[in-house]
């Protein structure tokens, strides 16, 4: 049987929910955008091409405007793409069954996924994500932060902050929709809160929150665990917390609460070259992935940019 007899596109209804998770699970790629409760909670619809019986798996995130599905990358869902990482002739497989199905795409890959090389139909477009490992004592690590990242630490730790591991979700929300810097849709925002609430519920997701000196909430993060990989995942800051340095001091209470354990923060990388000297700040490593996107336009430019707002 050829690579792309092996290759079956699924709709959602035909998945099988518990492979598919094993899958995600196992792969020394995997990552939590691709398991199921993720996915259900964050993409408008999704279905799936699956290798075999489950050995390769990569979800398929869909939209239909005017009765044409394109795929798209959800809203907090950073990398998707095939799991495990797969031989190259499978990888072509499931590239080239994406350009025969879908005539529009724009999706992100996992950092484990190389785009393909000369396929005319695919314009592939590096991203960069930021990584720190924490296997190393507090003090190491803290060596390798950035002069300017020592400077706004040491003004941090003179204005009296408070931090709080484990804020409520509602207290979270109501400070996130209260300083959003990106308008989020009710719905972008509810998806969110259900993302955060099965964490919290499954124990793998905890909020920190910092206070200032009057003990009003300045700074959040949401830290989603997956396997070795923590995720810094929503971060919001207010004016107040900008100006009292609370994000830089909530960080580096996590790194030195985590220190010397086998884990790595995630901190979903930036193209914002402010967003990523910080990240940097803090001795983090660029990963890249790649974002992937159909070069055809089968259909009118007023049509694809309809599609695509």
């Amino acid at each position: 049987m050829s690579v792309q007899q092996e290759i079956r596109r699924l709709k959602n209804r035909e998945i099988d929910y518990a492979k598919w998770d094993d899958c995600i699970q196992n792969a020394a790629n995997s990552r939590v955008y691709a398991a199921s409760w993720f996915l259900d909670r964050t993409a408008t619809e999704w279905d799936a091409l699956v290798w075999g019986d489950y050995e390769f798996v990569m979800p398929l995130p869909y939209r239909k405007k005017l009765g044409i599905s394109y795929l798209y990358q959800p809203l907090y869902c950073q990398q998707l793409g095939i799991f495990p990482k797969p031989p190259a002739d499978i990888a072509m497989g499931f590239f080239d069954t994406i350009t025969r199905n879908y005539s529009y795409f724009d999706i992100q890959l996992n950092a484990s996924n190389l785009p393909p090389k000369n396929f005319r139909e695919i314009q592939p477009l590096p991203r960069k994500n930021f990584l720190l490992r924490l296997g190393t004592d507090y003090e190491v690590i803290y060596s390798g932060y950035s002069t300017n990242t020592k400077r706004n630490l040491a003004k941090a730790s003179k204005n009296n902050l408070g931090l709080l591991p484990g804020i409520s979700l509602e207290e979270y929300m109501k400070f996130k929709a209260a300083n959003l810097s990106v308008k989020l849709s009710a719905g972008k925002l509810k998806n969110l809160r259900q993302l955060i609430a099965f964490g919290q519920h499954k124990g793998f997701g905890r909020i920190y929150g910092v206070y200032s000196p009057a003990n009003e909430l300045c700074a959040a993060v949401y830290f989603c665990r997956f396997k070795e990989r923590v995720i810094y995942m929503n971060a919001v800051s207010d004016e107040q917390g900008k100006k009292l340095g609370a994000m830089p001091f909530l960080i580096d209470n996590f790194i030195r609460e985590n220190a010397d354990k086998n884990l790595t923060i995630d901190f979903e990388g930036s193209m914002i070259p402010g967003v990523a000297r910080f990240y940097e700040g803090f001795g983090a490593s660029p990963e890249t992935y790649y974002r992937i996107r159909s070069k055809r336009l089968p259909f009118p430019i007023k049509l694809l940019r309809y599609i695509k707002s």
